[in-house]
């Protein structure tokens, strides 16, 4: 299996407060894929107030069988992103991503993605759930928001 496509968004916006976020999605519009077998991702970047597409990616055929291998791509797309929606994943899957700080989030068969970043952006302006937190804490929003108290309270040397 490799990448055999990949779209991404480019401009001159500074997206450094985004959350990446990946789903498992043929479509791009649902959640309709098992991690293992997906043959393509979408990875938004979301905050509270906004969210955008980043990046498409597609890959080849991909043979349904037990080879660990096939998940090193899937795992090097999904660089930088917190969480990953798919419908399901495999054990071994599940340990591989969260020895790289990637949060799989199991969902019903068509969930709709829009919804699903809606109801993150919502936990994000209520105050995020223990794994959104410890994901969040990885991140440069955090890291960044962090600074920014820092020096509004001013440096003394």
């Amino acid at each position: 299996m490799t990448i055999t496509r990949k779209l991404q968004v480019l401009d001159d916006e500074d997206n450094s407060t985004l959350l990446k976020v990946a789903f498992a999605s043929s479509d791009r519009v649902t959640v309709d894929q098992h991690f293992g077998s997906a043959c393509s991702f979408v990875i938004y970047g979301v905050n509270p107030e906004r969210s955008k597409l980043l990046q498409a990616s597609e890959f080849g055929d991909i043979a349904l069988d037990a080879n660990e291998d096939k998940l090193a791509e899937k795992l090097d797309i999904l660089d930088g992103c917190i969480a990953v929606y798919c419908r399901a994943c495999g054990a071994s899957a599940v340990r591989q991503l969260l020895m790289k700080g990637i949060q799989p989030v199991k969902v019903s068969e068509g969930t709709e993605i829009p919804e699903l970043i809606e109801s993150l952006q919502q936990e994000l302006r209520e105050g995020p759930s223990s794994w959104l937190a410890k994901a969040m804490q990885g991140s440069r929003l955090v890291a960044g928001a962090r600074f920014d108290d820092m020096e509004a309270e001013g440096w003394k040397e």
